[in-house]
């Protein structure tokens, strides 16, 4: 797994999603002093295939790029040219967490679908963009904040359950929660407990996609087997 250098979740979370069915190695991005958020995820783009080239000759099956927001850059097109090019150079899948994502989707069968945003307007609009130009509908967006603040990686398990709670987006809509920095897990057994019905993370996805395509098990972590059982 690759993943920003200041993400305190996806690795917690895959951990938790992926169990004993695989081990997980991860490389992290170089920091970006002064640059601003646009900046630095358009620096991840161009530093990737050597950040993925610093695993040396570590014996991978499988690789996700754990980075939603940098992949919302280039298009449904450009991520899967981009994810293209990197396996054929590393000779194995690689896959960003969006288009791990839009997999499930696919197999899930979703047409439409609501999201949830820790993201800042701009970014949530590209993230929308990026959905509907892979020919998805989306209908609501529940924007979540971190005490009222754009900040992804400090919202909180109650923050998120509260927008949910008061927008209440339908239930028979499937609902995805963007950002492999945004602690979801706990999130989403609140909405499996309300009621909810088809639900995706960017790290439930990306859990479930190296499962897929690696042959592993994925019959460990309930959510995961959730997940595996709809989709199949």
């Amino acid at each position: 797994m690759v993943v920003p250098p200041e993400n305190p979740n996806a690795e917690p979370e895959l951990h938790r999603f992926l169990g004993s069915a695989m081990h997980l190695h991860v490389m992290r991005f170089p920091l970006t002093p002064g640059k601003g958020l646009r900046e630095m995820l358009e620096t991840y783009d161009e530093v990737l295939p050597q950040v993925l080239a610093n695993f040396g000759g570590l014996p991978l099956d499988a690789a996700v790029v754990s980075c939603s927001g940098s992949h919302y850059l280039l298009t449904p097109n450009g991520d899967r040219e981009l994810c293209a090019r990197l396996s054929e150079r590393m000779g194995i899948p690689v896959h960003s967490s969006t288009l791990a994502s839009l997999a499930a989707l696919e197999a899930l069968g979703v047409t439409k679908l609501n999201l949830v945003s820790p993201y800042e307007p701009w970014l949530t609009e590209l993230s929308r963009r990026y959905w509907t130009d892979a020919g998805l509908e989306v209908g609501q967006v529940v924007s979540v904040r971190a005490g009222g603040r754009h900040a992804p990686y400090r919202v909180t398990t109650a923050e998120i359950v509260a927008r949910l709670r008061a927008e209440d987006p339908d239930p028979t809509v499937p609902l995805l929660f963007t950002g492999t920095g945004m602690a979801t897990a706990a999130a989403l057994e609140e909405s499996v407990r309300d009621g909810r019905g088809v639900l995706l993370t960017s790290n439930l996805a990306s859990a479930w996609w190296a499962l897929r395509v690696t042959g592993a098990p994925a019959d460990g972590d309930p959510l995961l087997a959730r997940l595996a059982r709809a989709a199949a």
